[in-house]
């Protein structure tokens, strides 16, 4: 049986890219945007703060993927989805002195947060729907005291939110 010499070259290819992507996801350093299981997102106290932050989770393993910075919000997203950012204080203000979260990723950030402040107020919390933090990236932010010093945000996938400007 004979069989091409590119059809091999491209089949050995093709178990190169998947094992190279393997061995990467495996090592906590995903290169592709799936899966995306949402964030946590960790406030640093400054700039400086931040860049140390980043430096130091590197050091132990979780690298940098990039930086993400809009609206005067400064971001650093690691390997595995954790963001350490810096935000001023009129964002810190809009979300009630929030400063970190737990980011979700939903088709409709704004009907997820408001099925969520449903849910919350259905069990007893407090909970509101801020949309106007970023105007630039559809986030929708619910604000809670079900969770101190912390607010949820909802998310289109990583794929389908716009580039900041």
């Amino acid at each position: 049986m004979f069989i091409p010499m590119g059809v091999l070259l491209g089949i050995g290819l093709v178990l190169l890219l998947v094992l190279a992507w393997a061995f990467l996801a495996v090592n906590g350093r995903n290169p592709l945007p799936f899966p995306d299981p949402g964030s946590r997102i960790f406030a640093a106290a400054s700039k400086d703060a931040k860049d140390a932050l980043v430096i130091l989770l590197a050091k132990h393993g979780l690298a940098e993927r990039f930086q993400m910075d809009s609206s005067g919000i400064l971001r650093s997203l690691m390997m595995d989805g954790t963001i350490i950012n810096v935000s001023p204080p009129d964002v810190v203000a809009k979300l009630g002195g929030a400063t970190s979260c737990i980011g979700l990723v939903a088709t409709d950030p704004e009907a997820a947060a408001r099925a969520a402040v449903e849910f919350l107020s259905g069990r007893g919390f407090t909970a509101h729907v801020v949309l106007d933090v970023e105007p630039d990236l559809p986030i929708a932010f619910v604000v809670t005291n079900a969770l101190s010093g912390s607010a949820l945000n909802f998310r289109r996938h990583v794929t389908k939110m716009p580039r900041p400007r």
